[in-house]
């Protein structure tokens, strides 16, 4: 008879090195992997994370010589229908923070209890467990520095296993073709901006630790200039491990940009602890106050806002960024993001799900937690009355106009003291008028 194969169940943890799963099934057995195209699951992927996801996928199914099967429907019906068909010895994958992930994982386990089929639930892409960070009384943590002081304070995240020795069963069970891509078919300009791929993240990131971690803390706020990993979408799909940047940075000297770059990774930790506390922080404001603002509903303004034509440039400049290339420069995402929820008084939820639609690096807790923080109702929030000014946040960073240049060509004529301020060279106003905008702001936010 031969020999009962283990499969390993792939969401967003797409790589062979550091992945707890495929080491659990290489002691267990040949390994085959699945991967679920299930449309009506929560939070399914947006238009720009199915290309990538889709990409990804191919990626490491070449990687895995062809031992990754795709089935389409039900998630935990189908895992647990392929296992009963193969006779699968077990099934093992990476615990998710989200909650409609450990709803389905906690599933799936009574699905297979009593089946003859082992359920083997493996730690996921975390720096540190769920629940582990916590104050001095073992409270939960709200605020992001006590966070991250509390996290540094705890034993270093596991070293990274290098990837498994995998053996593979002769023939496969049959399978669907890999999710799709998005459709209408719009992604040209991600395939000429990224690269998805195990082998990739990890280039990417040595070059970024050997030329760009000295100048990250002077330049990540600076979209006009190439100062940051662009790793967050290889983050996003589990192409490399948390523990994997954070010992690759702790092997560099100390720095300001390793500091940095290693709260970047805090921030990503923090976002899931909240999640996994607050199950609906996607859906509704922790400050339950902000249940009653006077938000406005205005398709115009956020048809305007999400194409990049309010005429504020560096906001049109983000959204067409983000059009383009399914990614935004950080500092522009709070720019656009506190125009949007501040400026224009649109529900912050709807520009998260934008973002979940656009980004190639959307994910939900970091997604959430930060339209929350913008907003002024979530853990750590900048306080609601900090509105920024996209006007002077375009003349400090990015003081010569070279983004707006780039992303916004009809104002590339302009000189660097006009192209912010566009229309006092006879250029259309913004759609909103900002001081009026931020008084009217601050009113609602005194009526809460």
């Amino acid at each position: 008879m031969s020999e009962r194969p283990v499969l390993v169940w792939l969401r967003r943890d797409l790589r062979l090195a550091d992945q707890p799963a495929f080491h659990a099934a290489a002691a267990r057995g040949p390994v085959i992997a699945v991967a679920i195209d299930d449309p009506s699951a929560p939070w399914s992927p947006g238009g720009a994370s199915q290309w990538w996801h889709h990409h990804a996928l191919a990626d490491l199914r070449r990687n895995l010589g062809g031992a990754l099967v795709v089935r389409r429907g039900d998630t935990v019906l189908q895992l647990a229908r392929l296992a009963a068909e193969c006779g699968a010895k077990a099934v093992c994958w990476t615990r998710h923070p989200e909650p409609h992930e450990q709803a389905a994982e906690a599933a799936l386990a009574a699905a297979l209890d009593g089946s003859g089929t082992e359920a083997v639930a493996c730690p996921g892409d975390m720096l540190f467990a769920l629940g582990a960070v916590t104050g001095t009384q073992g409270q939960p943590l709200k605020v992001f520095t006590a966070f991250w002081r509390a996290a540094l304070r705890l034993p270093a995240p596991p070293a990274p296993q290098p990837a498994p020795a995998l053996r593979h069963p002769s023939s496969l069970p049959p399978g669907d073709d890999l999710p799709p891509l998005p459709r209408p078919c719009w992604w040209d300009g991600l395939d000429r901006t990224w690269q998805p791929g195990e082998a990739q993240a990890q280039a990417r990131l040595d070059r970024f630790l050997a030329a760009g971690l000295d100048g990250y803390a002077s330049l990540r706020d600076r979209p006009d200039r190439d100062g940051t990993s662009g790793l967050s979408p290889h983050l996003a799909f589990g192409e490399i491990s948390p523990r994997q940047m954070w010992h690759a940075i702790q092997a560099r000297p100390a720095s300001p940009g390793a500091e940095t770059l290693l709260k970047q990774l805090g921030w990503r930790e923090f976002s899931r602890h909240l999640l996994a506390r607050h199950p609906d922080l996607p859906d509704r404001p922790l400050d339950r106050r902000f249940a009653r603002f006077p938000w406005r509903d205005s398709a115009a303004d956020f048809a305007a806002w999400s194409m990049g034509r309010t005429c504020i440039p560096i906001v049109d400049a983000g959204m067409r960024q983000l059009w383009t290339t399914g990614w935004m420069h950080n500092r522009v995402r709070m720019i656009v993001a506190s125009v949007l929820v501040k400026s224009l008084m649109i529900p912050w939820q709807q520009g998260q799900a934008w973002f979940w639609d656009t980004l190639v690096d959307a994910d939900l807790a970091n997604n959430a937690a930060s339209w929350q923080w913008v907003a002024g109702s979530g853990a750590d929030a900048a306080p609601y009355f900090r509105i920024f000014n996209p006007i002077l946040q375009g003349e400090k960073f990015d003081p010569a106009g070279d983004y707006v240049r780039t992303w916004v060509p009809e104002l590339a004529d302009l000189p660097a003291k006009l192209i912010h301020r566009p229309w006092l060279a006879g250029r259309p106003a913004p759609i909103v008028d900002l001081a009026a905008a931020r008084e009217r702001a601050l009113a609602a936010y005194r009526g809460l």
